[in-house]
């Protein structure tokens, strides 16, 4: 997936269709979800759910394609902006093997403290991590 440097695969389950025996809109969510947290313990180089200091604060998805029963699936993530304590993210969700676009999204993250329960800036070291993924990436003041 040019220009995403983070991908994660996932297979359609049977779990994952509706009545129509497509994959269900939240199961894309959930796809989306996975590669979000994913991603960020691949860019932070951290593991564990103790390392989620962000928090999701907006979701927006355009579905383009369904997907199907026992169909690979991969999600690319790229951080697109970085502002003081958020960063967008853009997600494009495909099928593998004809590279069929099946849904494209973007969120909002905010970096976070959980102790007390605020948002907090970005830290320095976590934005030269974010610029080292994501080249292209800008950064926006407020």
């Amino acid at each position: 997936m040019n220009g995403f440097p983070y991908v994660y695969e996932t297979q359609v389950r049977f779990s994952d269709l509706d009545a129509m025996r497509h994959v269900n809109n939240a199961t894309f969510i959930r796809y989306l979800e996975s590669a979000r947290l994913g991603w960020w313990l691949h860019v932070t180089q951290r593991e564990g759910l103790d390392a989620l200091d962000m928090i999701l604060a907006r979701t927006e998805i355009d579905y383009r394609s369904p997907a199907f029963f026992g169909e690979a699936v991969r999600v690319g993530v790229r951080c697109a902006s970085l502002r003081r304590s958020s960063f967008g993210l853009e997600l494009r969700v495909e099928e593998h093997a004809s590279g069929r676009v099946l849904a494209e999204a973007k969120k909002v993250c905010v970096y976070y403290d959980f102790k007390v329960q605020r948002s907090m800036p970005v830290p320095e070291t976590i934005r030269a991590q974010l610029r080292s993924q994501d080249p292209g990436l800008r950064e926006e003041s407020a």
